[in-house]
């Protein structure tokens, strides 16, 4: 690290945590989704696409940042909710194939409805004026709306852990994705959680498209590298696990930040290299559990 000065290595270090906020929203929908209903959902890419462009579409009917932010999750949430009830249930307890195959083919079809709706080439979303500008932070200035997309991440997630850790429909969650029987015989309806779940799930993809769009811009396929990202980070923290997801998350975008600054040409080939070297060293991911896939 000698000849870089000692700001600039900070300043880099804060990009790669609002990077990772990104990864950890991601991750979070996914490994969500896994951890609870067993569900490898590849349309999470899609939903992504679907939050980003519904993000559009609402700020051009409102004009208005905040709208959005609370818009995109519900209805992307909602889309979820269909998908869940009427595409993915009836594939529960098949193998865990058959709502992988669906969702594949679903990212797909929700691509293409992108296409159809908005067009194929890309359309362009600012942040906000109130979040556009830089902010010292006393090592430099920093991005006013990375500062932003930071705190709204980490107020989000223990909003989440709250929810599902501290209350009683936290617990029916946590208990119907460990012992579902025991649940129904106690008389909760395991598939209202099961919906909630994968809604959630979707939810907050659609919320990271809408935040990573004034950064990464809005087009038809950007959720095929998002798909990649998404899942490199959920292995890296291990498959189903929250606390993994945000771990790794912040872990990848830190590891992408400052490889893109001591070695640009390898920054996209770092996460991977970082997958790699955690699944030697433990296979399951650094908080997942041994055999989850096989269970």
């Amino acid at each position: 690290m000698a000849g870089y000065p000692i700001e600039l290595i900070v300043m880099q270090l804060f990009t790669g945590l609002a990077l990772g906020t990104v990864f950890v929203l991601l991750a979070v929908g996914l490994s969500m989704v896994f951890g609870l209903l067993t569900v490898v959902n590849f349309a999470h890419g899609a939903f992504y696409t679907v939050g980003a462009y519904t993000g559009v579409f609402l700020f051009g009917l409102t004009g208005n940042f905040w709208v959005c932010l609370v818009g995109v999750p519900l209805v992307v949430g909602t889309i979820g909710l269909v998908v869940e009830r009427f595409l993915v249930r009836p594939l529960y307890g098949r193998g865990i194939d058959y709502p992988l195959l669906l969702t594949f083919g679903l990212a797909y079809v929700l691509v293409e409805l992108v296409r159809i709706a908005f067009g194929t080439s890309g359309v362009p979303f600012s942040a906000p004026p109130s979040l556009q500008g830089a902010l010292n932070l006393g090592f430099g200035y920093f991005p006013l709306y990375r500062v932003f997309l930071v705190g709204f991440t980490t107020v989000l997630l223990i909003g989440l852990w709250l929810f599902i850790e501290r209350t009683r429909y936290g617990l029916v969650i946590r208990a119907g994705a460990r012992d579902p029987e025991i649940v129904r015989v106690l008389g909760i309806d395991v598939s209202r959680v099961w919906l909630l779940v994968f809604g959630l799930g979707t939810a907050v993809a659609g919320l990271a498209g809408l935040l990573a769009a004034p950064m990464r811009g809005v087009i038809p396929e950007m959720g095929i590298p998002v798909l990649v990202e998404a899942f490199v980070v959920t292995v890296v923290g291990g498959m189903g696990s929250l606390a993994g997801a945000v771990v790794a998350g912040l872990l990848v975008g830190v590891v992408v930040s400052m490889t893109s600054l001591f070695a640009p040409a390898f920054a996209d080939m770092s996460m991977f290299a970082l997958m790699a070297l955690v699944l030697v060293i433990r296979p399951q991911g650094l908080f997942g559990r041994a055999g989850l896939m096989g269970g």
